[in-house]
């Protein structure tokens, strides 16, 4: 089966019994991308991976392979017949067959000359670092070894589109950031087309060329790794990616800038700048502008790590006193509480002790400023 130069989702829709567990999602995914659905548990990720992979027919929209659907709400192409490879969560092993008679299960069904089955399955346990375990049975492997196999026995049959729903959730810490590094070496050396569900941001920023960020069914944003750690598109992505600070404030004042906006919020009495990135055309910029025409309510996010120990240079600051130290090796996280009882999340580059009296800044670009109030 051929390969392709594009992938496209059109606002394809899923409903289950009247109830709708995708919306209106949208992307296009180009030949060679590693693309990740990440969010929360029960936002639509691998009800998404289920209608590329064939296994959900999609209510509405379109999926199509260079401008040939395959999925069209009315017409659908089987899922044998799309040429994608699926790696579930529980790996799926046949106990009963050995490591080679897993890898080899599929080839064989396509009846290949017994020569060909065993090159393709040598070649692909090779790449998954498994030669010497053709002979074990999945009983007898780890968690990362069976995990291997099951990704052995999807990339021998070589899809044309690569498909994982939370292939590392069932392993242990250590043994997923080992996965994860083999996965991203063997996605530099197949090029393969992947799409990766996950709910671990580590993991999406960590191996995605671009990720998806999903609730309740709909995109909240798309972009790079770098796009979503660093400037989130909403509130949602902001509290989901590490932006832990999120008050509540009012908007004192704002100015516009051809490429973004400077912001005084105040936060529990205490006032807060921020420079926004938020350039002309941005919903963010616009949701803003009109929040300070009405009742100038907004949300502020800080990631720890930006929550400085000292004043400003004009000398300003927030004093709060340590309420809580959590050792975590090369840095502790500390919880601490402003004078005005907000509470705030820092991880200070030098040691602090419980009680101790703190004074706090946050530099104007490490803040984001979103319209209205928490939900």
């Amino acid at each position: 089966m051929k390969d392709f130069t594009r992938f496209d989702i059109r606002d394809v829709t899923k409903e289950f019994d009247g109830k709708t567990a995708l919306s209106s999602f949208s992307l296009s995914i180009s030949h060679g991308e590693f693309v990740t659905f990440l969010g929360p548990s029960g936002c639509g990720k691998s009800t998404a991976l289920n209608c590329v992979a064939g296994l959900l027919p999609i209510t509405r929209g379109e999926i199509s392979i260079d401008g040939e659907p395959i999925d069209d709400g009315r017409r659908k192409v089987p899922p044998e017949k799309r040429g994608f490879g699926l790696v579930f969560q529980n790996y799926a092993l046949f106990p009963h067959l050995s490591v080679f008679g897993n890898v080899a299960f599929g080839l064989h069904i396509r009846k290949l000359p017994k020569a060909d089955v065993l090159d393709r399955v040598q070649a692909a346990l090779k790449l998954v670092h498994l030669e010497g375990h053709e002979g074990k049975y999945p009983a007898q492997l780890s968690g990362g070894e069976q995990q291997r196999v099951a990704i052995a026995r999807c990339i021998v049959l070589e899809p044309r589109l690569l498909m994982l729903d939370e292939p590392l959730s069932n392993l242990d810490a250590k043994l997923r950031v080992e996965m994860r590094n083999e996965l991203l070496a063997l996605h530099t050396r197949l090029k393969v087309t992947t799409i990766y569900v996950t709910h671990d941001q580590q993991e999406a920023l960590a191996l995605s060329d671009r990720i998806v960020v999903m609730r309740l069914g709909r995109i909240q944003q798309i972009g790079t790794p770098q796009q979503v750690y660093s400037d989130p598109a909403n509130l949602f992505v902001a509290d989901f990616m590490g932006f832990k600070n999120i008050w509540d404030g009012d908007l004192a004042s704002l100015h516009e800038r051809a490429d973004g906006l400077d912001a005084e919020v105040v936060v529990a009495g205490t006032h807060l700048r921020a420079r926004l990135p938020y350039a002309e055309g941005d919903p963010r910029r616009d949701a803003l502008l009109a929040a300070s025409r009405t009742d100038r309510k907004v949300t502020t996010a800080i990631r720890p790590e930006d929550v400085c120990v000292g004043k400003n240079p004009d000398g300003s600051c927030i004093r709060a006193r340590v309420m809580l130290v959590e050792y975590q090796g090369q840095a502790s996280f500390v919880t601490a509480r402003g004078d005005s009882g907000t509470t705030i999340e820092l991880r200070p580059p030098t040691p602090v002790r419980m009680a101790d009296t703190l004074e706090l800044r946050i530099a104007p670009e490490k803040m984001f400023v979103f319209a209205g109030s928490r939900e």
